[in-house]
């Protein structure tokens, strides 16, 4: 399976219309959160990518909360908050949000570390995991050098070694990747990234 998935599109308009037009050739779309800005222009986000055809699967980010994207995402999306689905054979889990808790404030949609380990406890074996923030270790150092990932993200990763692990958030590391045991762990961005997934 041809997969496109890219992450951060914070309502940018030539990032959205690169990844429509890369989207005519995808099998499927992974979408890793934050589509807006603090909350504000969701709606506008997703007319952005209006001109997707293929199946979708979106996972809120801090900027936008679980119903919001929800209410939002085009017929047919998938979105995933701690929930798996099947498209084409293909077995995915998601978890979005901030995690750890981000130094934001109120307008952020943030989990502690304990709430993400209780939401990904039911994962099972799945070929594809998509989060909006990353594992500790992995692609997570901010630009003043602080480590910001997730402990619960990398442990569930560990635990159930995906194919591939897709995540975003932090903006210092897109493009960035690495590995838990097998699964392959990258940061994407808000450029097409793909990923041909098979048996």
């Amino acid at each position: 399976m041809k997969v496109l998935a890219f992450s951060d599109l914070h309502l940018s308009r030539t990032a959205a219309a690169a990844l429509v037009e890369a989207a005519a050739g995808a099998d499927l779309v992974i979408g890793a959160g934050d589509f807006c800005n603090r909350r504000e222009g969701l709606d506008e986000a997703i007319v952005m990518l209006a001109g997707i055809a293929a199946p979708m699967v979106l996972v809120p980010g801090n900027c936008e909360s679980a119903d919001e994207l929800r209410a939002a995402a085009p017929a047919g999306a998938s979105v995933l908050h701690g929930q798996g689905c099947e498209i084409g054979g293909l077995r995915l889990f998601g978890l979005g949000y901030g995690v750890p808790v981000t130094p934001f404030g109120a307008w952020s949609c943030d989990l502690t570390e304990d709430q993400a380990a209780d939401l990904l406890a039911p994962c099972g074996a799945v070929d594809v995991m998509v989060f909006h923030s990353p594992p500790k270790g992995i692609a997570d150092v901010t630009g003043t050098g602080i480590s910001v990932g997730s402990t619960a993200i990398r442990d569930a990763i560990a635990r159930v070694q995906p194919k591939l692990a897709v995540c975003g958030h932090v903006h210092d590391c897109w493009g960035q990747e690495g590995r838990i045991g097998e699964t392959r762990v990258v940061n994407l961005g808000p450029t097409v990234n793909w990923f041909e997934i098979g048996d």
